[in-house]
C-alpha cells in the first residue's frame, strides 16, 4: 500500500504532515511512502533527505496513493485526483469549507480529522490541536518579547534597576500555558487568568500568578472551556480591565474549537493600557480575543500594538512539523493492521476523527452541517 505526502498549497502554510526521521516507521508497517517534490522545503527539509530516509519522490504521488497525509484540507483539485476508495489524514475544519467536505462523500473518500481526535488518555500520542498549541504558545510569548520595547526580565546593574515586564495571558490551555513558562523563562513577571477552576493551579505551577476573579466556573466537555453568556463576558471583561491596563504585554489565547473565538477584551481595554503596550491575539484566527484584532496584521488601538496570530504553529515550521508528524504516524498505526489500512471505526478514537466513508459523512456534526437535518 501506497502512502502519499503532499506539498502543502496554502498561502502561509510552511509545515509538511511526514518528517525524514518517521519514514521508517510507516515502511516497518509495510507501507512504501512517496513525497511530492519540494514538500519539505519551508520546513527546511530536502528532497534527498526523504530518499535517504527510503521514501520516493514522486510528483504524482496523490494520484496513486491508498493514504494521503497533508496538514492542511486538499485543495477541490486534489480532492479530484484521488483514486477510488482513498484515505485522507489532515486538519479538515468543516465549518470554513463545507464544500469540501461534500467533495470528499461525493469522490468516496475516507477522510479523517486530525482535529477531531478525542481528547482521551489513549489519544494524547495522536492530539495535534495540542502538539500545534505547543508551538504557538511558545512563539506568541517570543514575539511579544520582541515587539515590546523594554526587557522582559529585572535587571540590577550599576547605573540603577530596570523592573521586569508585567505579562497578562488569557487563556491557560495548552497554549496559553506555554506562554507563560516561555514569559518566564524570559524573566517576566506573569498573571494568568482562565475560566476554567482547574487552570488555576497549573498556572501556579508555571510560576505564575492565577488570577481569581468572582465569577462561576465553564469547564466543558473535553478540558475546554463552555461558551459563556453574553452577561457574563460583560462582567468578565469589567473584572480584567484593571489587570488588562497594568499589562506591558497581553497574550489572549482562549478558543473554542469549532466557534468564533469569545471576546475578552474590548477596544475600551487595550486603550487603557500604557504607551507602548503590546497586545498578542493567538486566537485572531477564529475572530479573535481582542475587539479590533486583525489576523495576519499589526494594528494598532490606543497607544497599544495588537499583533494578529494567523496560523502561527507554521511560523516554526520545523518543530511543529515533528510534532504533528508523530500525532500523524501514531494515528496512521492504529488504522493499520498486518501491513494494510485497515481503519475499525469501533474503535473510539478512529470513529471521532472519521468525517467521511463511503459516500456518507460519518461524523454527526459535519453531516448537519453541510446537509442539514
Amino acid at each position: 500500500m501506497r502512502i502519499a505526502v503532499v506539498r502543502e498549497t496554502r498561502e502561509g502554510e510552511a509545515r509538511v504532515a511526514l518528517v525524514p526521521e518517521l519514514v521508517g516507521r510507516l515502511t516497518a508497517l509495510g507501507y512504501d511512502v512517496d513525497v511530492e517534490p519540494g514538500a519539505g522545503r519551508r520546513a527546511l527539509i530536502s528532497d534527498d533527505e526523504y530518499v535517504d530516509a527510503g521514501a520516493g519522490i514522486d510528483p504524482d504521488a496523490l494520484a496513486g496513493a491508498d493514504l494521503v497525509l497533508a496538514v492542511q484540507p486538499l485543495t477541490a483539485e486534489q480532492v479530484r485526483r484521488l483514486r477510488d476508495g482513498a484515505t485522507t489524514v489532515s486538519f479538515l475544519p468543516a465549518a470554513q469549507d463545507p464544500g469540501l467536505v461534500a467533495d470528499l462523500r461525493d469522490v468516496g473518500a475516507t477522510a479523517f480529522s486530525m482535529e477531531l481526535v478525542p481528547r482521551i488518555s489513549r489519544a494524547q500520542g495522536m492530539d495535534a490541536l495540542s502538539s500545534q498549541a505547543l508551538v504557538a504558545g511558545y512563539r506568541c510569548a517570543v514575539v511579544a518579547a520582541g515587539m515590546l520595547r523594554r526587557f522582559f526580565p529585572l535587571n540590577m546593574t550599576a547605573a540603577g534597576t530596570v523592573p521586569p515586564a508585567e505579562v497578562v495571558v488569557l487563556g491557560a490551555g495548552v497554549a496559553g500555558l506555554q506562554a507563560i513558562a516561555t514569559a518566564r523563562r524570559l524573566g517576566a513577571v506573569v498573571r494568568a487568568y482562565d475560566v476554567r477552576p482547574a487552570a488555576a493551579e497549573e498556572i501556579r505551577s508555571m510560576g505564575a500568578q492565577a488570577i481569581e476573579l468572582d465569577l462561576p466556573a465553564l469547564e466543558g466537555a473535553g478540558g475546554y472551556a463552555r461558551e459563556m453568556t453574553e452577561e457574563r463576558a460583560t462582567r468578565q471583561r469589567q473584572l480584567l480591565a484593571p489587570y488588562v491596563a497594568a499589562a506591558d504585554a497581553l497574550i489572549t489565547t482562549a478558543a473554542v474549537p469549532g466557534r468564533t473565538a469569545p471576546v475578552l477584551v474590548s477596544a475600551a481595554m487595550v486603550e487603557a493600557m500604557r504607551p507602548g503596550s503590546v497586545v498578542v491575539d493567538l486566537a485572531a484566527d477564529s475572530g479573535g480575543n481582542v475587539e479590533g484584532v486583525v489576523a495576519g496584521e499589526v494594528v494598532r488601538i490606543g497607544n497599544a500594538q495588537v499583533w494578529g496570530g494567523r496560523n502561527v504553529a507554521a511560523q516554526m515550521p520545523g518543530p511543529a512539523s515533528r510534532l504533528y508528524a508523530q500525532n500523524v504516524v501514531a494515528l496512521v498505526t492504529l488504522m493499520t493492521v498486518d501491513g494494510a489500512l485497515a481503519p475499525d471505526l469501533g474503535d473510539e478514537i478512529l470513529a471521532g476523527c472519521c468525517v467521511t466513508r463511503e459516500g456518507r459523512i460519518e461524523h454527526e456534526a459535519t453531516r448537519l452541517l453541510v446537509e442539514g437535518a
